[in-house]
């Protein structure tokens, strides 16, 4: 069961099915001339969310910011066609009778319907938009008018990943290397090496070897870390102009002179 103190929470509030449906937003709250209690609201619905339905409150239930109301969406589509905007803030006994027949709500008390409220029994309940208070018994009329609140919210807008691959490129290097080569060496008799000269037969044959040496480049290959790579944010302020309609309501005068 909602209580007045819960119709600054139903006000803007989404309302959906038994079922968990969206049905659309809720723009306005009715209360029961008798009770003083929420009994219809109206809810923003269609394609671009141009109609105002009626909806009724009874058994209905406040989860957050979601109000659970006890009828399916197809009926809230099917409802009486009623226009929210009257002079009065109200609903007529007949357009009471008509929603309360559409939904097949059981009769109020004191009715004499055997199901549903008649012309005779039925309700008229006072709309209230946001806290709206009613102008039929006081000596004023309150023009109210909707305020556009901006603020921010944050949500993911895209995601950055590091991700490591391996590439293969050929590198060159110069390197010097050395070797051996033959070359012949001569020398005259002297007293230094008459000696070794002389010692071996006079004519023979001999052979002698030498072993050659060179060098040739070697590639070895390591693994060295050159560097750390990490994701980082931060945070850029820029300026972003949000567009919306309000409503406002205006007064007209009727029979007055108003250069007095």
């Amino acid at each position: 069961m909602l209580t007045q103190q819960q119709i600054p929470a139903l006000v803007d509030a989404t309302a959906y099915d038994s079922t968990g449906d969206k049905i659309g937003a809720i723009k306005q709250v009715y209360l029961d001339d008798r009770t003083e209690e929420p009994q219809f609201a109206t809810v923003h619905t269609g394609l671009l969310g141009m109609k105002e339905t009626f909806v009724p409150l009874a058994g209905a239930e406040l989860r957050g910011d979601r109000v659970v109301v006890p009828v399916d969406k197809a009926q809230v589509k099917d409802a009486p066609s009623i226009d929210p905007d009257r002079d009065d803030g109200g609903l007529t006994p007949g357009q009471a009778a008509e929603l309360y027949r559409h939904y097949r709500l059981p009769a109020q008390s004191g009715g004499t319907h055997d199901d549903y409220a008649t012309d005779d029994d039925a309700t008229p309940g006072r709309g209230t938009d946001a806290g709206r208070h009613s102008d039929r018994d006081d000596d004023a009329m309150t023009r109210s008018e909707e305020r556009v609140n901006v603020g921010t919210e944050t949500h993911e807008a895209g995601r950055a990943r590091l991700r490591k691959y391996v590439v293969t490129e050929q590198v060159q290097q110069t390197v010097p290397v050395t070797r051996e080569e033959v070359r012949i060496e001569r020398e005259p008799i002297t007293e230094a090496n008459r000696g070794p000269a002389f010692s071996g037969p006079d004519i023979s044959e001999a052979e002698h070897e030498v072993t050659l040496h060179a060098e040739k480049p070697v590639v070895e290959k390591e693994a060295v870390p050159v560097e750390r790579v990490r994701l980082g944010t931060e945070t850029v302020t820029e300026q972003k102009t949000v567009d919306s309609t309000v409503r406002k309501e205006k007064i007209d005068t009727d029979g007055i002179d108003e250069r007095r």
